[in-house]
């Protein structure tokens, strides 16, 4: 199945680039191209996309309020915000939106093709300057929402425990190694906790566990 998707930038010349790299894979279609993150969100809405490469930066609604009211009309709809900004509060800000993935436009294309791969398949990417401490530097300090609480408390003992390991970046492989249960059995832990949080991904999850104190800023679980 092709990956289909949305190229949302405001510079003409970057659209054309990315729709070039994209449509010479066999598996990505690009469907559509929008210059605005007004025009972003109604290509969405009648296109559906798989995915949205989305720029941060555009005239009129910016790409995180499109990337935001794209999230949340549409579960199935992912983003992958794309900017040249490498700043701390760009990358909360997006993921907070509901971005599935952050990378910078420096990034080289084969990484580019791989993060739309991923993101497809239901897989968070975050740029590999991108860590679970800037996450945890924006989250630190905020208050815990009874609504959070209420949510975490919804999870098995072992369910907060694939979080957990899940939030400081472990593959399922890994999460398996850590627990000493099969790689199966630990995608079903992760899909029972995605749907009991209805979270969109492993990416929302680690925001999740940041913000509901289940992982303090310095990487350590709570007891």
């Amino acid at each position: 199945m092709s990956i289909r998707v949305l190229v949302a930038d405001d510079q003409a010349i970057v659209r054309a680039g990315f729709a070039a790299i994209l449509t010479a894979e066999a598996d990505m279609t690009v469907v559509g191209e929008a210059a605005e993150g007004d025009a972003a969100v109604a290509m969405a809405a009648e296109l559906a996309p798989d995915l949205v490469l989305m720029d941060i930066r555009m005239p009129g609604m910016d790409g995180l309020t499109a990337t935001r009211l794209i999230t949340r009309y549409s579960s199935r709809v992912r983003v992958l915000v794309l900017t040249t900004f490498d700043l701390d509060a760009y990358v909360y800000e997006a993921l907070r939106a509901g971005a599935s993935g952050y990378l910078l436009k420096d990034a080289e294309p084969d990484a580019l093709l791989a993060a739309i791969r991923g993101v497809a398949a239901g897989d968070g990417v975050l740029a590999p300057a991108v860590t679970g401490r800037l996450i945890a530097a924006f989250a630190q300090g905020a208050p815990v929402s009874p609504e959070i609480t209420g949510a975490l408390s919804n999870l098995t003992h072992r369910e907060r425990e694939t979080l957990t390991l899940v939030a400081t970046g472990l593959s399922n492989a890994e999460v398996g190694e850590r627990l000493g249960v099969a790689v199966g059995t630990v995608k079903v832990h992760v899909s029972a906790v995605l749907n009991k949080l209805s979270l969109r991904d492993r990416v929302q999850a680690t925001i999740f566990a940041y913000e509901s104190g289940l992982i303090r800023p310095s990487g350590l679980s709570t007891p």
